[in-house]
């Protein structure tokens, strides 16, 4: 009997029914052998050794694995193709004395029939640059998670954690909320004239685009004005009109990072979701006929590369489904990012003509919606680019000029399969001759302020962390999930906000650790973790470059220089109904929350909620923004649970005017309307826009 050992229980049913009856398959539920929780781990003196041990819980495991393997004619180690596969796949081999020159090895990036039939055909040696790169990394966030985060117990406040990843994704948020509290509104205005053309009739825009053939920019009502009085007697000619055809290409398939930004988009998926939902179509899910197979590949990856026998599979389909048309004369090759490992794949179903409509029975509904997600991606992918007819029409009045134009889709090309927020809707102009003169039939100015850089969500985030080459993908998860859990930052309308204890944490860091919250720092660290996997650098150079180089220095010049910092609440003017002291705003995980200043003696504590100012109807409460359980918005009397009145979409202080019930603003696509809370009404309203009219 062949033993073979993998990580997860699912996994192992997967490939279990892909082998013949010789194989028996194990999982170790994740890894067995690891650093201890309660110390460092780590011998500083004696070349950063680290001092591992079974993990707690996992003895039995270990102990059946031991015996198996005694008993088991060969023994193959299948954990998932990256470094930390490999560790736990080395981690084992040690542990169950196998024969280190003999090859135990098996890797394979997609869990299917074909694919893991022909790994076992062909077991390799353990990569032991792999290892050593992925036990660098463990030891370098050891060494910074378990000396920083002690001094900031003693310093700030038990409970809080410094990560050499982490620190840097809080940096970027804390740096964002400054850039907005610094941010200066600018003032400029537009300036458009509604125009029609004699001869149809239609009615268009033209935008104000320049000033004596030079660029002009509106910076306040006066200098409109003046604009509104020089052209509001002249005449407007057309005086040229350019036509082009224009391609948009398709997106490339997907990464981890752009699987995660796309789920968050389109589906409302958290990271953690996504790659739980994804790690399931990965492992393998039940189709039918008692039929499991993995529907993705392995869905860690920074590339964008796709197999011949993929691309081949999608052209296929293509030229079936769709027609000719829509398939490119060559497969389209899109480049990936700067150090993508070349050797994994994108994200892409492992068949394509397995379709989404085939199995969508047999999937959960996220199952269906991610898959369906990966699946048009990659299709869509391979499709010839959408083409848009564009016209652009320069008009003149006196010294100013105008222009408008129109874009007409001529072709969809990737997008009748892949739709894209920023997709250009049709706007047609009227047929115009240079030289023709137009009716002008009122100037409309509009005043505008500049704004602030949005904050970062989750889909913002982990770009911005792949595009600065902090983390990796397998990475971006746990950050997002530790810097919430840390109390460092909340989320508020899918937006990080940094709490008091971030801004504290950060500057501390800044301060005392700049190496190790600084971004282009935290990059080059990745670098040469991935240099060491390639043969290219030592762990131990890398080590000791870090830790003697300036590491142990700061760390020994914070811990006599860092006073206690003493966190002083907002007081609230809300009375603890237990002891009477005024409660304070706190900063938890879930948002922020009251609290009485006297805890540990009175552990008094209230939900913070937002008022809407709208008054409930049922019992005159005032109605306030609640969450489900799931983190969905909605809104309901703060009498509650005595009043259980509530709204999905946000309540207006207006009543309606046909029925008197509670008016509401909700979306309509990506128009904001107002409805009436009353189904049985159907007033529907597009909230008037606020224009602002110059005088002439």
């Amino acid at each position: 009997m062949n033993l073979v050992i993998v990580e997860s229980p699912t996994k192992a049913r997967t490939i279990k029914k892909f082998l013949s009856k010789n194989y028996q398959v194990l999982a170790t539920q994740g890894h067995l052998i690891d650093l201890p929780k309660s110390k460092l781990g780590v011998d500083i003196e004696n070349d950063f050794a680290p001092k591992y041990i079974t993990i707690r819980g996992k003895g039995k495991i270990l102990k059946e694995l031991k015996d198996k393997a005694k008993k088991a004619k060969k023994v193959f180690l299948a954990a998932d193709p990256d470094r930390e596969g490999e560790a736990i796949c080395w981690h084992i081999s040690r542990a169950l004395n196998l024969d280190q020159s003999m090859p135990h090895r098996v890797e394979f990036n997609e869990i299917t029939k074909e694919r893991v039939k022909e790994s076992f055909k062909n077991p390799r040696l353990l990569e032991d640059n792999k290892v050593d790169a992925q036990q660098a990394r463990r030891i370098l966030d050891r060494l910074v998670g378990y000396s920083i985060s002690p001094l900031l117990w003693r310093k700030v406040r038990s409970g809080l954690s410094a990560g050499r990843v982490q620190s840097v994704a809080v940096r970027l948020i804390c740096d964002r909320e400054e850039e907005i509290s610094n941010f200066e509104p600018q003032e400029y205005w537009s300036l458009q004239a509604h125009l029609r053309e004699e001869k149809d009739k239609n009615r268009f825009k033209a935008s104000l685009e320049r000033h004596n053939k030079k660029k002009i920019e509106l910076k306040n009502k006066t200098e409109t004005d003046r604009v509104i009085d020089a052209v509001g007697g002249e005449k407007f000619i057309v005086e040229k009109i350019s036509r082009s055809r224009r391609k948009r290409k398709p997106y490339a398939p997907f990464t981890t990072s752009s699987l995660q930004q796309e789920a968050s988009a389109k589906l409302g998926f958290t990271s953690r979701k996504t790659m739980s939902i994804a790690q399931q179509l990965y492992e393998g899910v039940s189709i039918g006929s008692g039929e499991t197979v993995g529907l993705v590949p392995y869905i860690r990856t920074d590339s964008t590369r796709i197999s011949a026998e993929a691309q081949a599979e999608a052209r296929s389909l293509i030229s079936d489904k769709y027609g000719a048309d829509y398939l490119p004369d060559k497969p389209p090759y899109y480049k990936s990012g700067k150090g993508a490992q070349e050797a994994h794949e994108a994200i892409r179903p492992t068949s394509i003509m397995r379709e989404p409509t085939m199995i969508k029975k047999h999937l959960s509904r996220d199952q269906n919606r991610l898959y369906k997600l990966i699946w048009n991606r990659i299709v869509a992918s391979q499709m010839n680019p959408a083409v848009y007819d564009q016209v652009r029409v320069n008009i003149g009045a006196g010294e100013y000029s105008f222009k408008a134009t129109g874009s007409t889709l001529r072709f969809p090309g990737f997008l009748v399969l892949y739709q894209v927020d920023d997709a250009e809707k049709d706007t047609l102009l009227p047929d115009l001759e240079e030289g023709q003169e137009l009716t002008l039939l009122e100037l409309v100015p509009e005043q505008h302020f500049t704004k602030p850089p949005p904050r970062y969500n989750e889909a913002s985030l982990i770009k911005t962390l792949e595009e600065k080459g902090i983390g990796r993908p397998s990475t971006y998860s746990p950050i997002i999930e530790t810097i919430q859990s840390r109390g460092y930052v909340i989320k508020e309308n899918k937006a990080f906000i940094p709490t008091e204890i971030g801004f504290v944490v950060v500057e501390l860091m800044i301060n005392y650790f700049p190496e190790v919250i600084d971004i282009d720092f935290t990059a080059r660290m990745e670098r040469r973790l991935d240099d060491i996997e390639e043969g290219k650098e030592q762990s131990l150079q890398v080590l000791n470059d870090f830790y003697h180089g300036y590491f142990k220095e700061r760390l020994e010049e914070a811990d006599k220089k860092i006073e206690k910092v003493e966190l002083t609440p907002e007081v609230s003017e809300e009375t603890c109904p237990h002891c009477g002291e005024n409660l304070v705003y706190k900063h938890g995980r879930f948002g922020q929350f009251l609290a009485c200043p006297s805890y540990p003696d009175c552990k008094y504590t209230k939900k913070v909620l937002k008022e809407t100012g709208v008054t409930c109807p049922a019992d005159g409460g005032m109605i306030v923004e609640r969450r489900t359980k799931k983190g969905r918005t909605f809104y309901g009397c703060n009498n509650y649970p005595e009043c259980t009145y509530s709204l999905w979409d946000r309540p207006l202080p207006e009543d309606c005017p046909l029925c008197g019930s509670i008016m509401t603003e909700a979306r309509k696509g990506k128009r904001k309307i107002k409805r009436c809370s009353n189904k049985d009404c159907a007033n529907e309203e597009q909230p008037a826009r606020k224009k602002v009219t110059a005088s002439r």
